[in-house]
């Protein structure tokens, strides 16, 4: 009987009207049974009531679902879009959930972004969905990973969550061999698999605390010393570029507006901030020859000598 009235309100509450004939036809009672759960309802403070005539029928009061939800209209619309996003990145599928809240506001469900955590084959598509599995589950993850000097090792770790950054997924984990928090890139990540074995979140809870959100790398950022990983020196260094004008369709893709100058000539001087490593000095060489990198000379000099190992490489054979 309770979830029968239950199951009234909520009907009530989305639409205006319900004749008693339609209620007792849905649960499969008799209409006197529907009028007596409605004097029910009444008796315990639910502003219902049934109204007898052509239009007539069962209704709640219309103030009913703003004075028991005290949201504005405004909120409520915030309410159905932020569950409409967490259906886009596959962390929520419960559609069925943002339809009801839909039609207890009287309003519609407002899908204003879409998400697709696969590359363009649809092959990621999986390890997505097993990495979210594992972290909303707490369930421990294997996986191979290639670090930064190509050594594959197999990984288990304690999932914490998918990270976006610099144009790259992370997997952000607590790893079991290293003990600590540690990034890794899941474009290096291979055969994930999802165990059978739990953990609880405390070791995580504890290596935020006492190191911050963890922007050592694991194989992006760091040496690889035996067992030991030494991590760089992650300050940012300024990077003086001067571009030419023939790569301005990639110019206002990569960095930003205040970081680029353009010259008389229609060329690009670019001066942006960056942790020096392997990323940064693949992204001077997907430029070609159409880059010229004007400072620091640390820099200048390194991408010298990779052009000189280039060239050797190329006179030898």
């Amino acid at each position: 009987m309770l979830n029968r009235l239950l199951s009234i309100i909520y009907i009530l509450m989305s639409k205006e009207t319900v004749t008693a004939k339609e209620l007792a036809e849905r649960f499969e009672v008799s209409v006197r049974t529907i009028y007596r759960d409605v004097e029910n309802l009444s008796m315990a403070g639910i502003p219902v009531y049934a109204k007898k005539g052509k239009n007539g029928g069962i209704s709640l009061m219309s103030q009913f679902v703003l004075n028991k939800m005290l949201v504005t209209k405004e909120e409520q619309n915030q309410i159905l879009t932020a569950l409409t996003s967490l259906q886009e990145t596959g962390a929520f599928k419960e559609k069925e959930i943002t339809l009801k809240l839909a039609d207890f506001f009287k309003a519609d469900s407002l899908n204003w972004v879409s998400i697709d955590f696969s590359d363009w084959s649809g092959r990621r598509q999986e390890m997505f969905e097993t990495i979210k599995e594992a972290i909303l589950s707490h369930r421990i993850l294997s996986f191979d990973y290639y670090g930064q000097n190509g050594v594959m090792n197999r990984r288990m770790v304690e999932p914490v969550q998918l990270l976006f950054k610099e144009y790259t997924w992370y997997l952000s984990a607590y790893c079991l061999e290293k003990q600590a928090m540690r990034l890794f890139k899941l474009l290096r990540m291979k055969r994930v698999e999802m165990e059978e074995e739990t953990f609880t979140p405390q070791k995580q809870e504890e290596a935020f605390e006492k190191e911050g959100l963890c922007e050592k790398k694991d194989g992006e950022g760091c040496e690889e010393v035996g067992e030991d990983s030494i991590q760089k020196d992650n300050s940012l260094t300024r990077c003086t570029f001067l571009i030419d004008q023939s790569e301005a369709y990639r110019i206002y893709d990569r960095f930003e507006e205040e970081e680029i100058t353009v010259l008389e000539n229609g060329d690009f001087l670019v001066q942006a901030y960056f942790v020096v490593d392997e990323w940064v000095y693949g992204l001077i060489f997907s430029f070609g020859a159409s880059i010229k990198v004007l400072g620091p000379d640390n820099v200048k000099e390194e991408v010298v000598r990779r052009i000189e190992k280039i060239w050797h490489r190329y006179v030898q054979e």
